[in-house]
């Protein structure tokens, strides 16, 4: 059976919203592997809107919700409309949408807040034993709202970034630029992507990487969930239920 994949993003452009590199990257590697996916936003304004040619803020408004849907080719849904019930598995792209929209790490750092439909869909997630992937700047919302659990995590190899991280509570581990690091106990996976200095081949590389080590965790999970239900259904004929 496919896994059923959430992919969360948070607008369409590394400066204001989800890489599209890393996003396209991680959709690829998705279907070629048979995944069922669904892409989702929330369905707030952008922080900011910038100009990418000449990275300077512009005096304008957009959604984000709106602005993901040029990604997912118009197939979105709300974030604030699914359940962890409807995935197997979510999956974060990073780009600056991950750190101004869904989060405020861009301007809060370590006392960043975490957009409200993101952390209810996250903790959901977690709290079911479900995998979630996170690339590049993106593992700053694991650490948030994880960082009581202290995670494993890694946004490269930037020490400045990894000591913010970990005033989050988070466990940083330095990651090489196709590394991943998976942390079996909270079903995290993340990998650097464009935290460290690459192209996008490399990109690819690292987010199939992650694609293949959360679906991973996904069969576990989903192996487990049988194997309880199975039992369950056995002790229930057992004693005549």
């Amino acid at each position: 059976m496919s896994a059923r994949v959430g992919v969360v993003l948070s607008g369409c452009g590394v400066m204001d919203g989800s890489e599209i590199h890393e996003a396209v990257s991680i959709l690829v590697a998705l279907d070629r592997r048979g995944a069922k996916i669904e892409c989702i936003a929330p369905d707030i304004p952008q922080r900011d809107v910038v100009n990418h040619l000449t990275n300077k803020p512009e005096d304008k408004s957009r959604n984000v919700m709106q602005e993901a849907a040029r990604i997912a080719r118009g197939k979105i849904k709300n974030i604030a409309d699914v359940s962890a019930d409807d995935f197997d598995a979510l999956i974060f792209p990073g780009g600056f949408g991950a750190a101004k929209n869904i989060s405020t790490f861009a301007t809060d750092g370590a006392n960043c807040t975490i957009e409200k439909n993101v952390e209810k869909l996250f903790r959901a997630m977690h709290a079911a034993g479900k995998p979630i992937g996170l690339a590049c700047i993106a593992p700053v919302i694991a650490a948030k709202i994880l960082g009581n659990h202290h995670p494993k995590l890694t946004l490269g190899s930037d020490p400045k970034m990894a000591k913010t991280m970990e005033a989050m509570g988070a466990t940083h581990h330095p990651a090489g630029d196709v590394d991943v690091v998976v942390d079996e106990e909270h079903r995290l996976v993340s990998t650097p992507c464009y935290m460290n200095d690459v192209g996008p081949w490399i990109v690819y590389q690292g987010a199939e990487r992650m694609v293949e080590e959360v679906l991973r965790l996904a069969g576990d999970t989903a192996a487990g969930i049988r194997s309880h239900l199975a039992t369950t259904a056995a002790h229930g004929a057992t004693h005549g239920t």
